[in-house]
């Protein structure tokens, strides 16, 4: 169960995620950070259970972000500034509420997008004997290890399309750029041009009102 808590600019209220009923809970979140903002969750964990904390900015500024996660006590179990994605192991220590923050307040003006993959314990086993002394057969083998490959195959669609989400957010906001770019050049360019007539028309110009002098 991994609970939400607010902001630091607004209140969003507390929200329950429950996304797997067994004996270990993951959870997989995409949500947006603004600018000048701070998101915490909460997880209850059991002593000896071992959690994983994977995160990746997808969009957003510099792509970076802060993390920190705290202990029940208070403790500081792990803390990086301005991290784009990394990934931490830990065991619990003690029973209680586990926290941990995604912190943009370094940033004025640029919202970010925040994908993390929070584990907490261990895969149950695929057969309820699995784990009996007895070797499986053969069958149960090749269930075990088709089911092995399926979870990597899950783990490398979830980063290919982060980073795919994150290669085309790099490349609308090029995008963008080129056409402001763009548009920036025409106005200068007309500008110029419209100076060059004006500059050529005042050289025509004095040349008249001189010849008009002379003549007088």
């Amino acid at each position: 169960m991994l609970l939400r808590g607010s902001g630091t600019t607004g209140p969003w209220g507390w929200l329950t995620l429950l996304l797997v009923a067994c004996a270990v809970w993951a959870s997989e979140i995409t949500f947006e950070l603004p600018d000048n903002d701070k998101q915490c969750f909460y997880e209850e964990i059991v002593q000896g259970t071992k959690c994983t904390l994977e995160f990746q900015v997808i969009t957003g500024g510099h792509y970076d972000v802060d993390c920190r996660l705290e202990g029940p006590d208070g403790a500081v179990l792990y803390k990086e500034m301005k991290k784009q994605y990394d990934s931490f192991t830990f065991t619990a220590s003690r029973n209680g509420t586990y926290k941990f923050c995604f912190s943009n307040e370094f940033s004025t003006f640029t919202h970010k997008t925040v994908y993390f993959d929070f584990q907490v314990g261990e895969d149950p086993p695929l057969f309820p004997s699995e784990n009996r002394a007895t070797a499986l057969t053969q069958m149960e083998s090749a269930c075990v290890s088709i089911h092995e490959a399926l979870k990597s195959v899950i783990d490398y669609q979830t980063h290919f399309r982060l980073r795919e989400a994150q290669s085309r957010s790099r490349a609308e906001d090029l995008n963008t750029r080129v056409a402001y770019w763009s548009i920036g050049e025409a106005m200068i360019l007309l500008v110029v041009s419209i100076g060059q007539v004006f500059l050529l028309k005042s050289f025509f110009s004095d040349k008249r009102t001189t010849t008009t002098r002379v003549t007088s």
